[in-house]
C-alpha cells in the first residue's frame, strides 16, 4: 500500500482560488477561452507552475505545459491535466481538478525526492469547453493531429472575434508546435459529470472507453403563415415538425435497451412570433454511443425519419454536419492499473463509460490514455451546483499520483 500523499490543504485552497477568478458581475463564473477572464486564470496557473520550479512551455493553440524533466529528460513524458476554460454559470471542480490535481502530483514527488525515469508533465488545454470557439475539445484536438493549427486560429468565435488573434492578445500565443511532445502515456482525473458513481456508492471509476459523439444542425424549411385563419390540413408548419423530430428522438432512445441518447439542445423559430406559422426551424442534435456502429445506425435512423417527415409534412429539410468524434477505447494496462491503485487504497472501483468528451479522447490518438473519476453529487455538472467532497477530491488525487508513479518508473503492465 502506497504512503504517499499529496498536500490536501494546497490542492483543495488551489482549486477554491482558481474557482474566484473570472466571476462576472452576477458572481457567476464565467472563463471562455482566450478571453479576458481566462488569461487570469492562466496567468495564475503559470505562477504555481514556475513556484514549483518548472518549465512552462506554450504552444500555438495556447495549450499550457508545466514541464518536470526528473533524471529521464530523454524519454517520452507521462503527461496528466484537462483543462481551465469553463461554460457560463460554470462549477469549480470541471477540468479544474485534473489541471491542479496534476501539479499537485508533481510537486508531491519533487518534494520527496522521487526520481521518474519518464519526465511528468502536466497539461492545460485550450478551448476544451466550445462555447466561444468551435469544435470543443479544440486544444488537444490540435495537439493530437486531428485539426490542422492554421485552420484553429482562424476560427471565429460566437462574438465575432478570431480565435488567434485573442491568444495573441491576452499573450498566450505560444510558439511551440502543437505536438511537440509525445507522451508515453497521458491520464486525466475528472469529476464524473454524472450519477452513476454515487448511485452505487462507488468512490472511483476506472473510464475505459468514451462515447462516441455526433452533432449535427438540422433546418426545416416550411411557410409563415397566419396562425388563426390557416386550416392546420394547409400547414407547412416548420415548427411543428422540429417538434416530430425531437419525439423521435427521445421516443428511440428510450424504448432501446442500449445506452444510447439523443438531445436537442439549441432551437430557433423563424420569425418567432406568437401568432405566426414557423416558417424556418434551426436546432441541433447530439448523438452519443460507446459503439461506432450503433452510432451509425441512429445517424442513419434520423436521416430517414427527416426524408419521411420532409414528404409528410411537405417541409424541406437540410442537415449540416458539426462534428463527429468516434467512440474511444482506453489503454487497458492503464485502466488496470487504476483497479489495482485504487484497490491498495482500500477503495472500490468500478470500470465505467464515459458520456461527455474528454481531452483524454483526443491524447488517445497518440499516445496510451486513461481516464480517472470521483463522483459527482447528484450527478450535476455545468452548474454551480458541481460539487465532490473533499475527501473525494484528495482520494482521487491521490490515485493519479500512484498511477504516476507506476507509469513514470517503468514500462506499462500488460
Amino acid at each position: 500500500m502506497s504512503h504517499r500523499s499529496i498536500d490536501p490543504a494546497r490542492l483543495l485552497g488551489r482549486i477554491a482560488e482558481l474557482g474566484a477568478i473570472g466571476r462576472d458581475a452576477e458572481g457567476r463564473l464565467v472563463r471562455l477561452a482566450a478571453s479576458d477572464s481566462e488569461k487570469l486564470g492562466r496567468d495564475r496557473f503559470v505562477s504555481w507552475l514556475e513556484d514549483a520550479g518548472l518549465e512552462v512551455a506554450v504552444d500555438r493553440i495556447g495549450n499550457i505545459f508545466g514541464i518536470w524533466n526528473g533524471v529521464g529528460g530523454g524519454e517520452k513524458p507521462i503527461m496528466i491535466g484537462s483543462h481551465i476554460d469553463t461554460v457560463i454559470n460554470a462549477g469549480i471542480y470541471h477540468g479544474c481538478y485534473g489541471v491542479l490535481a496534476g501539479l499537485e502530483v508533481i510537486q508531491t514527488l519533487k518534494s520527496e525526492g522521487f526520481e521518474p525515469r519518464h519526465p511528468i508533465v502536466v497539461a492545460a488545454f485550450t478551448n476544451e469547453e466550445g462555447v466561444r470557439y468551435a469544435p470543443d475539445m479544440m486544444g488537444s484536438l490540435v495537439y493530437s493531429g486531428g485539426l490542422d493549427v492554421a485552420a484553429a486560429l482562424e476560427t471565429v468565435g460566437t462574438d465575432g472575434t478570431v480565435l488567434g488573434d485573442e491568444l495573441a492578445r491576452i499573450g498566450y500565443a505560444g510558439s511551440h508546435a502543437p505536438g511537440f511532445m509525445t507522451p508515453h502515456a497521458y491520464v486525466e482525473l475528472h469529476i464524473e459529470q454524472g450519477p452513476v458513481l454515487e448511485r452505487e456508492g462507488v468512490p472511483v471509476g476506472a473510464v475505459e472507453n468514451l462515447q462516441g459523439i455526433s452533432w449535427q444542425k438540422v433546418t426545416i424549411d416550411g411557410d409563415a403563415n397566419h396562425a388563426g385563419t390557416t386550416p392546420i390540413s394547409m400547414r407547412r408548419d416548420a415548427g411543428y415538425a422540429a417538434a416530430r423530430v425531437i419525439t423521435f428522438l427521445r421516443d428511440r432512445a428510450k424504448a432501446s435497451n442500449t445506452p444510447t441518447v439523443a438531445t436537442v439542445g439549441c432551437i430557433a423559430f423563424e420569425p418567432n412570433a406568437i401568432n405566426v406559422i414557423p416558417s424556418r426551424a434551426t436546432f441541433t442534435v447530439d448523438l452519443r454511443d460507446p459503439d461506432e456502429d450503433r452510432l451509425k445506425e441512429e445517424k442513419n435512423a434520423l436521416a430517414a425519419f427527416l426524408e419521411l417527415l420532409s414528404a409528410e409534412e411537405g417541409v424541406g429539410v437540410s442537415v449540416e454536419r458539426l462534428a463527429r468524434f468516434e467512440p474511444v477505447k482506453f489503454d487497458q494496462a492503464i485502466v488496470r492499473q487504476i483497479e489495482v491503485t485504487a484497490r491498495d487504497r482500500g477503495l472500490a472501483c468500478k470500470r465505467m463509460t464515459s458520456g461527455a468528451g474528454h481531452d483524454a479522447q483526443m491524447i488517445a490518438r497518440i499516445a496510451p490514455a486513461a481516464m480517472i473519476f470521483v463522483p459527482s453529487h447528484g450527478g450535476i455538472s455545468h452548474n454551480p451546483k458541481e460539487f465532490t467532497s473533499d475527501t473525494e477530491l484528495v482520494a482521487g488525487a491521490n490515485i493519479l499520483l500512484d498511477v504516476v508513479c507506476g507509469l513514470a518508473t517503468g514500462e506499462l503492465p500488460r
